[in-house]
């Protein structure tokens, strides 16, 4: 796949993942964490089954699929839904959407371990860049880190991005031999059935869990239409893309969060994100053109 193709699937997934956390962080007023992020996978699965049904390719997959189809399913979905979403009732959503996204704390120095993979000069700087972005974005002088959750909530997210990191690693070294549109039902089916044992055992339905009839607008829209294209355009990008292009690209997930979380949810729009949010801009034209 070309470049330019695999940069137009980055923004795609930038622009369908963006608004997740803010319109996500509104929906818990009507649902619980996990039970949400149960929904949101399963209608993915189900609305890509139907699609791929109608098309008449819906078919199990092959043995060679099977390495990265399970580390999308379990890691990059089920793994990546359970924390950030827990993460999200303890963090606000602007931070979520930062932290969650931030891949780039993991893929880059993995894949020059792991993979081998070279990385020009430019591209380290766009790295530092980016982390520079998201380093004041964050604003950890400015957190209370003694609020209740607040310390859980940042390790969870960055354990969340540790399995998005994993997963595009894995698709590298075993690359599915089964188009990636072909595999999205099982791949959320996968993620589904990991959440749902834990929202039984932490979210029980005698306790208030589950998804009330004000979510259920917003689960259907994730579910249905971003979740299962968005995870299609961000699989691709990730394969195709440098490790630093694909991790810096995606650091422009958080910006769009952000701009929802300031407009939408009325969190705070301070120096500190306008700065970060231009830093993070800077890396991905800087990685762009190395």
């Amino acid at each position: 796949m070309a470049q330019g193709r695999a940069l137009q699937l980055l923004f795609l997934s930038v622009f369908l993942f963006g608004g997740v956390w803010p319109v996500t962080k509104y929906a818990f007023a009507h649902a619980t964490p996990l039970w949400f992020g149960f929904t949101r996978a399963a209608l993915a699965a189900l609305s890509a089954a139907v699609m791929l049904a109608a098309m008449g390719r819906l078919r199990v997959p092959k043995r060679d699929d099977w390495p990265g189809l399970c580390a999308i399913g379990l890691l990059q979905i089920g793994a990546f839904f359970a924390l950030a979403h827990v993460a999200l009732s303890l963090v606000p959503a602007g931070r979520t959407a930062i932290l969650g996204n931030v891949t780039i704390f993991w893929l880059v120095p993995l894949s020059v371990l792991l993979l081998g993979e070279p990385v020009s000069r430019r591209r380290w700087i766009a790295a530092g860049l980016g982390l520079a972005g998201v380093g004041v974005m964050m604003s950890p002088w400015g957190m209370d880190w003694s609020a209740p959750g607040a310390v859980f909530g940042h390790a969870l997210l960055l354990c969340a991005s540790l399995c998005w990191s994993l997963a595009i690693l894995t698709t590298r070294l075993y690359p599915p031999r089964t188009p990636i549109a072909d595999l999205i039902p099982w791949m959320f089916l996968l993620g589904a059935l990991l959440i749902l044992p834990i929202a039984l055992w932490r979210e029980p339905f005698s306790a208030g869990g589950g998804v009330g009839q004000g979510a259920w607008l917003i689960a259907g829209f994730i579910g249905l239409i971003a979740a299962p294209i968005g995870t299609w355009a961000t699989v691709e990008a990730g394969r195709h893309l440098n490790a630093v292009l694909a991790s810096v690209g995606f650091l422009m997930v958080p910006l769009v969060g952000l701009v929802l979380a300031t407009t939408w949810l009325g969190e705070p729009l301070g120096w500190d994100l306008i700065l970060g949010g231009g830093l993070v801009v800077l890396s991905v034209i800087v990685a762009a053109r190395g």
